[in-house]
């Protein structure tokens, strides 16, 4: 198992180089670059893209940036205001170098740990990565482990009630939950619970109250989960589908196996077969899959959920580096979650072996 890991570990290295190549050369071509941000702030503009629809006697910021090299009148807004100052913001922003040069020192900097400064927040890429993690983990952990426990017992009962009414009409619902958008699921709890129309008994933004310091321990624990309920409702209703027919289908395989026969045979009751026998063998596809669970969670659904219930998280974070094209926090949030996306599928083949330890990797790929 050791050399199986060995070998998952240095593959990471490739693939996550490719992953920044992929990005960071498709970037070259997005225009409105960080240099055009600053010349549309320093003209009073706010952002790049409210140049776009300027007339013809105004000055529009209406190129993208060059940044592999270019002449002096690359910036078409930023024909009035001095050379010197271009040069000084390329330099600053170290597009003064070109793009192989500056990829080559980016991922050198990445493998010291050191993932810069945001270009616009004058703040480390890492502070503002962890500033905005606790949001983002409560929603993908209590969503995670929300749909776990709902959906095993939910799919344990239908495998034994396979065919019966129950099975039915619980695999209708869970089907339309699965094909309701979770957008629109977390904008139908705001409308009838958090003020909209109906009742408020929810808060309608944010992961705390105003008054979180002068509660007590129980009180903010209560306000937290108070004020979580309706995002992680909202970030859960899709993953019930997915989990249930999963730990159906399984038990559903396990119960035509052979050893199930044997050990009814025995006389073991119906209760000793399934969760003595078969309960460790269907879980095995389910609990290894955890992680992966957790990150498609954690990831999936974050910016539109961030965004409608006005959670300061990772999900807005990149929406609004990518907007500011910031590229530091663009890059460095990209190359830790790349990297812990794949530390994740080598952790899932572990809980595999850990479920299991009949299970061999090395043989398998022998």
């Amino acid at each position: 198992m050791g050399a199986y890991i060995l070998r998952r570990l240095l593959l990471v290295i490739p693939t996550l180089i490719g992953i920044m190549v992929i990005n960071f050369t498709l970037v070259q071509f997005v225009p409105g670059g960080p240099v055009e941000q600053a010349i549309a702030r320093a003209q009073g503009g706010g952002d790049v893209f409210g140049g776009f629809a300027g007339t013809q006697g105004e000055p529009g910021m209406n190129s993208g940036l060059d940044e592999a090299g270019g002449g002096s009148d690359r910036y078409i807004g930023a024909r009035g205001l001095p050379p010197e100052f271009i040069e000084e913001l390329e330099r600053e922003f170290g597009f003064d170098k070109p793009p192989v040069e500056r990829f080559l020192s980016m991922m050198w900097n990445y493998m010291r740990l050191d993932f810069g400064e945001s270009y616009f927040r004058s703040v480390s890429v890492v502070d503002l990565v962890l500033e905005k993690m606790p949001v983002s983990i409560s929603l993908g952990l209590w969503s995670t482990l929300i749909a776990y426990l709902v959906s095993i017992p939910l799919g344990i009962r239908k495998a034994v009630r396979d065919g019966s009414s129950f099975d039915t009409w619980t695999s209708g619902a869970i089907i339309i939950a699965y094909a309701i958008p979770g957008f629109l699921f977390a904008i139908l709890l705001l409308v009838l619970f958090a003020g909209g129309s109906y009742w408020q008994w929810f808060p309608l933004r944010g992961l705390t109250s105003d008054n979180w310091d002068q509660l007590g321990l129980l009180g903010k624990i209560g306000d937290y989960f108070w004020h979580i309920t309706l995002p992680v409702l909202a970030s859960t209703i899709s993953a019930f589908a997915t989990l249930t027919l999963l730990t159906k289908n399984s038990f559903l395989d396990e119960v035509k196996k052979h050893y199930v026969m044997t050990a009814r045979a025995k006389g073991l009751s119906e209760r000793q077969v399934l969760y003595g026998h078969v309960f460790r063998n269907a879980m095995l596809i389910v609990i290894a899959g955890f992680p992966a669970v957790f990150i498609g969670v954690f990831f999936g659904q974050s910016l539109i959920i961030e965004t409608i219930f006005s959670l300061d998280g990772l999900g807005r974070l990149g929406f609004e580096a990518a907007v500011a094209r910031d590229y530091p926090v663009i890059f460095g949030t990209l190359f830790i979650f790349g990297l812990m996306s794949l530390v994740v599928g080598i952790l899932s083949d572990l809980m595999y072996v850990l479920v299991d330890p009949r299970i061999d990797f090395e043989r398998r790929e022998g």
